[in-house]
């Protein structure tokens, strides 16, 4: 079995624009598996928030050796993006040795087309509502946010721009208890439906004390299902990432974990391509909410990307993935 580690970069259409910082590019990591003649490759994305870079990722993924299986995996790395490509390039790789879908090996039907969240970059209120006009045609829409009061004229001008979008709400680790306390009551009026992540991960016991009239969403507290006992009374949703879990495997584990536990599930993505979110598309059959639109982010994309229409998100190809 031969393992390679290449960085690719994607231009995205546009600048985008987080609490955090702005790009102009995604960077991403592919992971090729080679057995037998056959190849299967997956996709991740350092996150700088976690740790991770280019460098250390690309170290994590060629310190493997050996015949390498997806159980065996999991106790060779743990959760994060090395894990996650090369996780996601043995899914790949059975699927194709075997000549059946990841579903199929998945013991899961088949997967349908999923409504998509597309993600607002923070900015002006008065350039929000340029974006939202520009996608009011999409059924939801993620607005980032910044961590202040002008954070609802955000939202307000998002609202004026697409009047009959769903909106979600992105803090990013952005606020505190008393902003939330401030600012849930008057999105709730906006019509918006959750907030993901308002508390910093380390701050987020705040939670257990606030009446939550905005449902809250576990992001950057959620990783895989080991982190679902330290949810408990402060989040109503949790958001799964393979970026997070390490890749497929946990995050089906996570998903079903979730739901009993009695959270609802969202399945996001970080920024990027069309081979990062092949995977997650299965993971998001029938979320509560899916946000798994880095490809309509970039001015450039796989081959054979996914397939967005009015209907959302469609399953990969098999040229493309899985």
């Amino acid at each position: 079995m031969q393992i390679t580690v290449t960085p690719d970069v994607f231009k995205l259409a546009q600048v985008f624009t987080i609490a955090r910082g702005s790009r102009t590019e995604a960077k991403v990591l592919t992971v090729r598996v080679t057995q037998n003649g056959v190849t299967g490759w997956g996709e991740c994305v350092p996150y700088a928030r976690y740790g991770e870079t280019l460098e250390s990722v690309t170290d994590q993924v060629k310190s493997l050796s050996g015949t390498l299986d997806r159980e065996g995996l999991l106790d060779m790395l743990p959760a994060g993006a090395a894990r996650n490509a090369v996780d996601c390039a043995l899914w790949d790789l059975e699927a194709k040795t075997a000549g059946k879908r990841v579903w199929e090996l998945a013991g899961l039907p088949a997967p349908k087309p999923e409504i998509t969240a597309y993600t607002l970059s923070l900015a002006t209120p008065a350039e929000m509502e340029k974006q939202a006009a520009e996608n009011a045609f999409r059924p939801l829409l993620k607005t980032k946010l910044g961590g202040g009061e002008e954070d609802v004229a955000r939202i307000e001008a998002v609202r004026r721009g697409a009047k009959d979008a769903r909106i979600i709400v992105d803090a990013n680790e952005g606020w505190t208890p008393d902003l939330y306390k401030t600012l849930a009551p008057v999105l709730v009026r906006l019509g918006v439906e959750m907030v993901e992540q308002p508390l910093p991960a380390g701050e987020d016991d705040a939670l257990l004390e606030l009446q939550r009239v905005l449902p809250v969403c576990a992001d950057e507290s959620c990783h895989d299902s080991a982190s679902l006992s330290h949810l408990a009374g402060k989040y109503d949703m949790a958001n799964i990432k393979l970026d997070k879990t390490g890749g497929l495997t946990e995050a089906l584990r996570l998903r079903e974990a979730s739901l009993a536990a009695g959270y609802k599930v969202m399945v996001g993505c970080m920024v990027g391509s069309s081979l990062a979110m092949a995977p997650a598309t299965i993971v998001a059959q029938g979320a509560a909410v899916t946000d798994l639109d880095g490809p309509l982010l970039l001015a450039q994309d796989r081959d054979e990307p996914l397939k967005f229409d009015e209907a959302g998100v469609y399953p990969p190809s098999a040229a493309l993935w899985g």
